[in-house]
C-alpha cells in the first residue's frame, strides 16, 4: 500500500481534473489536465509504477480506460450510482469529485465497472440505436394518433391500429385548411421515415450477430419462448458476460428487478424493484416473460430456433417453461397477486435460466 499511488480523475469532455493521494504520507495535489487520451495517461505513468487510478463512467466512455490497459496502467471505471456519497453535501465541483475518487479509491469503497472491449461495445451502440428509433416511433405514433383525436378522427376497422389498413386509412386522409393537413403529412412522413430506420438497423443487427462477441450467448438465448434475434441481441449487449456474476440472483439485481428493502431491529420491509441498471435490459425480460402465461409448448418457430443448439440449452428452456407457467398459475389463478406483480417476478426468474443456458461450459 505504502508504494501504490491512488488517483481519482473527473472526466469531461474539454478538461479532466486529476487528485493523486500518497497512502504514505497522506498527501494530496490536484492538477488538471488535457482531456485527450494521451494526456491522461501520459500523466498517470508519471505518476510511478503500481498507480491505481479510477473515474467516473459518462459520455466520455471507455476509451480512456482501454489506452490505460494497452500502456499496463490500472485504470477502473465506476459507475456513478455506485459512488458514496454524503446526504449533507450540497458543493459539487470537479476538485471535489475528483478528490473524493481518490480517498474512496484507497478505502477500497468503490465497486467497479467492467470494461467493454471495442467490438463489445460497438455491438451495443447498435442495438441501443434500434432501442432509440423504436422509442422515437412510439412518440410519433403517440402524436400522430393524438392529433387526430383532437379533429374526432377515430379508427372503426376491424384491424388494430398501425397495421397496414390503418396506415392505408391515414395516408387518404385530408383536411381542408393547409395547416392541418401539412400537420398530418409530416407527422405520416416521420411515422414512415422511423419505420424504414428501425427495419434497417434490425436487418443490421442480424448480420452483425455471428461476428459478435456475444453469437455463442445469443443461439442459446433463443432457445427459450419468447426470446428471438433482437431480444437475445439486446440483453447479451446490456447484461455482457453473464459468467462474471457468480450467482444468477446477481443478474436480476444487475437489471434492478429485485425488490428494495429496509430492515431495521426487527422490522424487514420490502418495497418496489430496485430498476438499477439497464433500464433496455429489464424491459427485454418483461416482454418475454408474458410469454409464459401460456402452457408450456415447443411450438414450430421455437423448434427451428433450437434446431442445432446445445441440447443442454434447450433443457434449461424447458424447465424454465414450466417452471414459470407453475409460478403464474399460483401467483395469478390462486393467490390472485396483481397481473405486473407477477410479471416482474417472472421476469425475475427467467433471467436466472438465462445465466444458467449462457454460462454452459
Amino acid at each position: 500500500m505504502s508504494g501504490s499511488m491512488f488517483v481519482g480523475l473527473d472526466v469531461h469532455a474539454l478538461r479532466t481534473v486529476a487528485a493523486t493521494l500518497d497512502p504514505g504520507t497522506g498527501e494530496l495535489s490536484v492538477a488538471k489536465l488535457d482531456t485527450t487520451s494521451d494526456a491522461i495517461v501520459d500523466f498517470l505513468a508519471d505518476v510511478g509504477p503500481g498507480c491505481r487510478a479510477v473515474y467516473e463512467a459518462g459520455p466520455t466512455g471507455f476509451v480512456l480506460a482501454r489506452a490505460a490497459a494497452e500502456r499496463g496502467i490500472d485504470l477502473r471505471v465506476v459507475a456513478p450510482g455506485l459512488i458514496p456519497r454524503k446526504p449533507s453535501d450540497r458543493v459539487k465541483t470537479d476538485r471535489k469529485d475528483a478528490i473524493r475518487l481518490a480517498r474512496l479509491l484507497a478505502a477500497g469503497e468503490l465497486s467497479f465497472a467492467r470494461t467493454p472491449t471495442l467490438e463489445e461495445e460497438a455491438f451495443r451502440d447498435l442495438v441501443r440505436a434500434r432501442e432509440d428509433v423504436r422509442r422515437d416511433l412510439t412518440a410519433a405514433r403517440h402524436r400522430l394518433s393524438k392529433f387526430l383525436l383532437r379533429r374526432e378522427l377515430r379508427w372503426t376497422g376491424r384491424c388494430g391500429r398501425w397495421t397496414g389498413p390503418y396506415v392505408q386509412w391515414l395516408r387518404g386522409l385530408s383536411f381542408p385548411d393547409p395547416a392541418s393537413h401539412t400537420t398530418l403529412v409530416e407527422y405520416v412522413a416521420a411515422h414512415d421515415s422511423l419505420l424504414q430506420r428501425r427495419s434497417a438497423l434490425e436487418q443490421a443487427i442480424k448480420l452483425a450477430v455471428p461476428a459478435s462477441p456475444y453469437a455463442q450467448t445469443i443461439a442459446r438465448l433463443r432457445c427459450f419462448r419468447g426470446i428471438d434475434t433482437l431480444t437475445a441481441a439486446g440483453l447479451a449487449a446490456e447484461i455482457g458476460d453473464f459468467g462474471r456474476f457468480a450467482h444468477p440472483k446477481l443478474v436480476a439485481s444487475f437489471v434492478g428487478l429485485v425488490p428494495s428493502e429496509h430492515t431495521s431491529d426487527t422490522r424487514r420491509r420490502l418495497g418496489s424493484i430496485t430498476k438499477a441498471g439497464s433500464q433496455h435490459a429489464r424491459w427485454l425480460l418483461v416482454e418475454s416473460a408474458h410469454h409464459y402465461r401460456r402452457k408450456p409448448l415447443v411450438g414450430r418457430e421455437l423448434t427451428r430456433r433450437q434446431h442445432g443448439q446445445d441440447p443442454r440449452a434447450c433443457q434449461v428452456a424447458w424447465r424454465a417453461q414450466q417452471r414459470l407457467y407453475k409460478q403464474y398459475r399460483k401467483l395469478r389463478l390462486e393467490r390472485h397477486k396483481p397481473a405486473g406483480v407477477v410479471t416482474i417476478a417472472q421476469a425475475r426468474e427467467l433471467s436466472t435460466f438465462l445465466w444458467e443456458a449462457a454460462t454452459l461450459h
